[in-house]
């Protein structure tokens, strides 16, 4: 009887152990999806660009901030009404579009979280984590992201599934953190190269300010 028990024991210790926090398509998913360029990349690039390394790891930060109320949208049932909602889904999407076009400008100006600075302060840190926080905020793609992609990896059986999306989310945020920090620094190192030509750093500028404004209209003709 006890040599039963000692079995049945292992045999739930063994399947516990086989069953991973996140499966490989689960990661290899949210790595995908984190490291195609959007708004997000878009910004942690810029920053690492104008402003150095640190900035661009504080954008990446930012950035992953920015998912946490679409992650709450999702996981608290609010997705389903801002996707079936026709007012909120457009005030969403023309307020980021709208902060595309001025980020946009404030790159062409060199104005805001994106002028160019040997280092960034501390204060000018909060900023953009703050604007890169605001760029994913703003952005409902994310929120219809939450609702479509995350109850795909939640098992029909699971018995707490709202801590399961929890634990998937935070499983995104932490790849999208990761993938982010590492575009921000690449551009970082790029910068290095480009401060010596600022006729190079000067299209490059414009450069980012077209992509905000290709992504602004590509946004503002989306659809639910």
């Amino acid at each position: 009887m006890a040599s039963t028990v000692v079995v049945s024991q292992c045999s739930t210790h063994l399947s516990h152990w086989e069953s991973p926090l996140v499966s490989i398509e689960f990661l290899l998913t949210s790595l995908v999806v984190a490291a195609l360029p959007g708004t997000g990349v878009i910004f942690t690039l810029a920053a690492g660009v104008t402003r150095g390394v640190m900035a661009g790891i504080l954008a990446a930060a930012g950035c992953t901030l920015g998912i946490v109320p679409h992650m709450a949208a999702a996981t608290l049932g609010l997705a389903p009404l801002l996707h079936t909602s026709a007012v909120a889904f457009q005030f969403f999407k023309f307020a980021g579009v709208g902060y595309l076009l001025y980020l946009a400008w404030c790159t062409l100006k060199q104005r805001g979280a994106l002028s160019v600075e040997q280092d960034a302060s501390p204060q000018a840190g909060w900023r953009i984590m703050a604007s890169a926080a605001f760029v994913n905020l703003l952005n409902p793609k994310l929120t219809i992201f939450f609702l479509a992609f995350l109850p795909q990896f939640v098992d029909a059986s699971e018995s707490t599934p709202l801590l399961r999306m929890l634990e998937l989310s935070a499983v995104f945020m932490v790849v999208t953190l990761v993938v982010f920090s590492g575009y921000g620094t690449f551009a970082a190192v790029v910068r290095n190269h480009l401060f010596s030509r600022p006729g190079v750093l000067a299209w490059m500028r414009r450069g980012f300010a077209a992509a905000f404004v290709a992504l602004g209209f590509r946004l503002a003709l989306m659809e639910r």
